[in-house]
């Protein structure tokens, strides 16, 4: 078993070696356009805050899911709020699975985490493509910083049961636009790293993350 600095991984069959409110509704003049034509404003702090991702590959916009993995959106807003993300990358990159990142330097050092949080896994949120997970040890609650995009249905990492095997990897979010970004971020070339594997040849940099800021009633 590696260190747990390289013990981050989705499944340990798959990934062996180790990185792994509602809006409150607006009230709105007579002059206002209609709902069918209006943009909903961003909400930030509610039940469905947005976040948005800049990377070396283009930008990603995701929605959180306070409302059903309300810890681990604490989290991950507390490292957004921190900057933590910034300047991290995508260190894990698997075609046809999924992209790993958010806790490597371009250099892939780990960067000093949090405690880890508990696992919000649920067999109602599936981790299908396009959803954003916690990544993990084999440890069930031992998730900190790092998360993955899926880029398919993957059902094995759903929850199934309370045991070790079967308690899945929670999903917190999804992307709401970018996933064009996120797909040409999955056929970047990768090799080996030292003892990492599935690196991009290149680097795939967080530039930056921070949440998207509430429109008002004007759309300003």
């Amino acid at each position: 078993m590696k260190s747990r600095s390289r013990a981050v991984l989705l499944v340990a069959v798959v990934l062996t070696v180790p990185f792994a409110s509602a809006l409150a509704a607006d009230e709105r003049k007579a002059s206002s356009p209609p709902e069918s034509s209006a943009k909903k404003p961003l909400d930030r702090r509610g039940a469905k805050p947005v976040v948005i991702m800049e990377t070396s590959e283009g930008t990603v916009t995701i929605e959180l899911w306070r409302d059903k993995a309300p810890r681990t959106v604490e989290n991950f807003l507390r490292y957004t709020d921190e900057k933590f993300y910034d300047g991290t990358i995508f260190h894990r990159v698997i075609d046809g699975f999924m992209i790993q990142g958010g806790g490597f330097t371009e250099d892939m050092k780990e960067k000093k985490m949090h405690e880890p949080i508990k696992n919000e896994a649920r067999a109602d949120v599936p981790n299908k493509r396009g959803t954003l997970a916690m990544a993990r040890t084999q440890v069930v609650d031992s998730a900190t910083a790092q998360f993955f995009i899926n880029l398919k249905d993957n059902g094995f990492l759903n929850h199934r049961d309370e045991t070790a095997t079967g308690y899945g990897y929670a999903v917190f979010g999804k992307v709401i636009e970018g996933m064009d970004v996120v797909d040409k971020i999955a056929k970047v070339p990768t090799g080996t790293a030292g003892a990492f594997s599935d690196v991009p040849k290149k680097s795939v940099v967080i530039k930056r993350v921070r949440q998207a800021e509430r429109k008002g009633k004007n759309g300003k």
